[in-house]
């Protein structure tokens, strides 16, 4: 599959939860709300899945040492790691339900083949690349088209083409000052975008 025509579903790994709240305008005229102590928790959350994975590597690790070397003696001392597996993969799910991660599923299916998900991420960029050059060439193709009938109605009808640009640079302005009033709080202070 064409990863710039990416638009599969993705695998979400637990849940989401909120604490301190912001709120900001977007664009369009609606409101959202941000969460400063969330992204910071969702970060300390990672980390804990992070380690309790490196506490399941490890506790594999031992289990394969103590399946390898098994004698009817031992059977004890594997019981009490397979117990200590469960609980740990347990613990595991019940943090990840903390966490809030989607992940693509060409990534997973890339690890599951044994490559490197990296490729994944260079050839969603190859494909942007790629899209955004066609798209600058049918926009340079439009600019070209759009002078072209330019210069022919400036030589069929010079008057009106001058009327036209008259109108054109007014309504510009004019939609400058509007922006620009829009971006103005009554106090006098600027509005600032928070893009997340």
């Amino acid at each position: 599959m064409d990863p710039a025509q990416n638009t599969s579903a993705a695998v979400p790994i637990g849940g989401s939860g909120s604490n301190g709240t912001m709120r900001y305008q977007t664009n369009d005229g609606t409101s959202s709300v941000t969460t400063a102590a969330a992204a910071d928790d969702s970060k300390e959350n990672l980390n804990q899945v992070i380690n309790s994975i490196d506490k399941v590597l490890t506790l594999l690790h031992q289990l394969h040492l103590t399946i390898s070397s098994f004698t009817p003696a031992s059977q004890l001392h594997l019981l009490q790691r397979l117990n200590n597996l469960v609980l740990e993969l347990d613990n595991m799910a019940k943090l990840s339900e903390k966490c809030s991660i989607q992940i693509p599923m060409e990534v997973i299916n890339l690890v599951d083949d044994g490559k490197n998900p990296d490729d994944f991420t260079k050839d969603v960029v190859n494909g942007c690349i790629a899209r955004n050059q066609v798209t600058k060439g049918k926009t340079d193709a439009f600019k070209d088209l759009r002078k072209h009938i330019m210069e022919n109605l400036e030589e069929t009808f010079p008057n009106e083409i001058e009327m036209y640009r008259e109108i054109r640079a007014n309504s510009a302005a004019e939609a400058k000052r509007v922006a620009q009033s829009q971006s103005v709080l009554p106090n006098g202070d600027a509005k600032v975008k928070n893009e997340l």
